[in-house]
């Protein structure tokens, strides 16, 4: 079967911006709606954010999404609604993902703890209503660390140094970022910078890349039961 494969330029992404912070959306959010950009498999939210120290986001409600975050430079403190072991508050750093799963509710707030914070969140779909809860998770450096699994779906980070290649996990829907760094051109796709994604809908071959610098690599192997939007 052949891929059916898509690039998407950070470039492109709709930005919002307001004081100390900066957001690159890469699905329709909020007043930017776009019918072709609704959602990839389950994933409805891909954003990447800056922010100045002390900026971020207010406590705030979520239910029905399982949120994954990533920091890529800086740092990120978490705090929720929930007690105990399954909650409270952490100061996520690079080589952490954070993981909520907001259930049937729960509340968070999320402020950098740097003077200058990058970091990548991706929203789920889950019909899992069960009790919320936060995880955070260790992630060794390497060519293809799994990272977390979530529902049917699966993170991978890569970290590449220049001139390294990896083969990215088979069958899709696959989705690739590029949170630092840069890629070659292959026989799919046009080289990409950091911003750019690949969008791997279906097909079943393996797809290696290689980088054209150091670079770290987020790859979602998607849940299938959810069909590209």
């Amino acid at each position: 079967m052949l891929m059916t494969v898509e690039i998407r330029r950070g470039t492109a992404r709709f930005t919002e911006r307001d004081v100390g912070r900066a957001t690159r959306h890469a699905f329709s959010f909020g007043a930017d709606y776009d019918p072709a950009r609704i959602s990839f498999g389950p994933m409805i939210c891909h954003d990447e954010h800056l922010l100045g120290a002390g900026r971020g986001f207010d406590a705030h409600r979520h239910a029905g999404l399982d949120i994954v975050t990533w920091v890529v430079s800086g740092a990120l403190t978490h705090a929720d609604s929930l007690d105990g072991s399954s909650g409270g508050s952490h100061t996520l750093v690079p080589g952490e993902v954070g993981h909520l799963h907001a259930g049937a509710g729960v509340e968070h707030s999320e402020i950098a703890a740097a003077p200058q914070t990058r970091f990548v969140q991706v929203w789920l779909r889950s019909d899992d209503d069960s009790e919320p809860s936060y995880d955070v998770h260790a992630v060794s450096p390497g060519p293809l660390t799994e990272a977390l699994t979530v529902g049917g779906s699966t993170l991978w980070v890569s970290r590449l140094a220049a001139g390294e290649s990896v083969t990215l996990p088979e069958a899709g829907p696959l989705h690739v970022y590029v949170a630092s760094g840069a890629l070659l051109r292959n026989s799919l796709a046009e080289p990409l910078a950091a911003g750019d994604a690949l969008l791997v809908a279906d097909g079943t071959g393996p797809l290696s890349v290689t980088a054209a610098i150091d670079t770290e690599l987020l790859s979602w192997r998607l849940s299938a039961a959810d069909q590209t939007t």
